[in-house]
């Protein structure tokens, strides 16, 4: 039976990630006496384990969708075929060499030769290997979404929660009404119009996971990554809006004072503030310690205040903000993570006329292949106030550590966008096949159209299952630094790849700025550098599988 072999292959993967966990630590004590030495010297293996382990919990979490689906008598032929689709292909990169990008093979022998040819030398493995993504198998998965094509039916994602369908089908819709609308404004380089983003305030989109308490819908992360599926879909843009929320509000509900949790949570809810992030410097990128813009108490003045002096960039949405969470140097005679505070930052919205109206702030627009629809920006500060009660929490030198407890919950947002740009890039490519005729057949009967759709769309269900795992994890209160950040850099990857493909079963015309798919390329580029870049990802998940044992 296939979940059997593919549980059976699950144990053989787990007890190679955990064969390359001891050779990874040994090899580290040989490199460098200095532990993160060590692990600067040996980053390529590292990173590879890093993979490997992603792999690994992508399987995992595909064998669970699987079973819960068997459960409630709805495991379909599609399902069955996409589930050993899954393991076929990832265990053949597991055992065989597997891509961390374009250029970057792990191969699991360089840490561990015997591990690596016990895997591969496995029964189920090899029988997986063999069948599982077979010539037959590629022809029914692909026969099985053109199906389902007009109807997205391109297999069951089983939520854990009901309700999670209703959502997603309200803001599939929603996503499909502006999708046009959506690439006129990319083209466009245009903001997303503020009566669009008003009806996503009213939708609940902005407070959607805070508690009722504070104008939200109190509803968990699984919810958070269903609604940003949908909406990236429909637009990367759309599905990126809520990030800011999502950072402030957490960051806010989790450190700030009654006072400040009162003054801005309930707007933050509502959509009526918008908040921006500018913790990144020109020359400071996932290197939060080197942090040089400082702010300065100014205690001798009526009334007292803060200074601002330095320079953010990479700040999305920066011009039209409401609130920017700001993170500088409080403390000069401290170095590092420790001499950082988080500030709210109360700034007039901005305007095309005037984008950043404020004193002692001077903004510039960067401009970008894509992920438009918010704009970047490169903001100044010179003499920026802020009044005494804009400290978050009322605490300095705690702003690095009050960051880091938003970051799970960025990272699994962000690979809920990644999976809506792959969902949209594999519907793209799709339905370009189903149209476009040559050599006076569908351009998906030829096989190598077909294989690229239907690995497609495995990738894609695994990438959704692992980001719904992390979501669950941090419903569930437990810590998730290391799903999370499995979670964003496959569905980054999965992304880049499927944009890719879609635009190659294109053609010319994928190259064309008039074809969606077009854009869909330059916005999945992103997904892999921000938040987070995949080398960094893969650092964390690394330190992770280490730190656990």
């Amino acid at each position: 039976m296939l979940i059997d072999r593919c549980a059976q292959a699950l144990s053989a993967a787990q007890r190679l990630v955990d064969a390359l966990c001891v050779a990874l630590r040994e090899q580290l004590t040989r490199a460098d006496p200095d532990p993160g030495i060590a692990l600067q010297l040996e980053q390529a293996r590292a990173h590879g384990l890093a993979w490997a382990a992603t792999y690994q919990r992508g399987l995992a979490e595909m064998l669970d969708w699987a079973r819960r689906l068997q459960r409630e008598s709805r495991l379909g032929e599609l399902e069955s075929d996409l589930l050993g689709a899954a393991f076929a292909e990832y265990c053949a990169q597991l055992a065989q060499g597997l891509p961390m990008s374009q250029g970057e093979i792990f191969r699991a022998r360089t840490l561990d030769a015997p591990a690596a040819a016990r895997f591969a030398a496995d029964a189920s493995v090899t029988e997986l290997c063999a069948s599982g993504f077979d010539g037959p198998v590629r022809i029914r998965i692909a026969a099985a979404i053109a199906r389902g094509a007009s109807t997205r039916s391109f297999g069951d994602p089983a939520y854990d929660d009901p309700a999670l369908a209703e959502v997603r089908e309200q803001f599939a819709r929603w996503a499909d009404d502006h999708a046009g609308a959506a690439h006129r404004w990319h083209l466009a380089n245009a903001l997303i119009p503020d009566a669009v983003v008003a009806e996503l305030g009213s939708l609940g989109v902005f407070g959607l996971t805070l508690p009722e308490q504070w104008g939200g819908a109190g509803m968990g992360k699984s919810a958070m990554c269903v609604v940003t599926e949908e909406l990236s879909r429909g637009y990367i843009g759309l599905g990126s809006l809520g990030t800011r929320s999502e950072i402030a509000a957490e960051l806010i509900r989790a450190n700030g004072t009654e006072a400040q949790k009162a003054r801005w949570l309930p707007g933050i809810a509502s959509g009526a503030v918008l908040p921006s992030a500018a913790f990144t410097e020109p020359d400071v990128g996932s290197d939060l310690a080197s942090i040089r813009t400082r702010a300065e108490l100014v205690a001798d003045a009526a009334p007292a205040h803060w200074r601002v002096h330095g320079a953010k960039t990479w700040t999305t949405h920066g011009a039209r903000s409401d609130l920017m969470t700001l993170l500088v140097r409080t403390e000069p005679a401290e170095t590092g993570h420790r001499g950082l505070s988080m500030f709210l930052a109360a700034k007039p919205r901005g305007t095309d006329a005037a984008p950043f109206p404020a004193a002692g702030m001077q903004g510039t627009e960067i401009e970008v292949l894509g992920y438009r629809g918010m704009k970047e920006y490169e903001i100044a500060f010179d003499g920026f106030r802020m009044p005494p009660d804009a400290l978050l929490g009322g605490v300095r030198g705690q702003g690095f550590r009050q960051l880091m407890q938003t970051f799970e919950s960025a990272r699994i947002q962000t690979a809920a966008r990644a999976v809506g740009v792959a969902q949209n890039a594999f519907e793209l490519g799709l339905g370009y096949a189903l149209s476009r005729k040559q050599f006076g057949q569908q351009l998906i009967a030829f096989a190598r159209v077909a294989d690229k759709l239907a690995w497609m769309a495995v990738e894609t269900m695994i990438a959704r299952q692992l980001t719904l795992y992390a979501a669950r994890e941090k419903d569930g209160g437990r810590r998730c630094d290391l799903e999370a950040g499995m979670a964003k850099l496959l569905a980054a990857r999965v992304a880049w790849a499927n944009a890719d493909c879609a635009v190659q079963i294109h053609g010319g015309n994928g190259y064309a700025l008039e074809y969606p798919v077009s854009r869909v390329l330059v916005d999945a580029r992103i997904l892999s550098v921000f938040e987070g870049a995949a080398e960094i990802q893969a650092n964390i998940v690394a330190r992770a599988l280490l730190e656990r044992g």
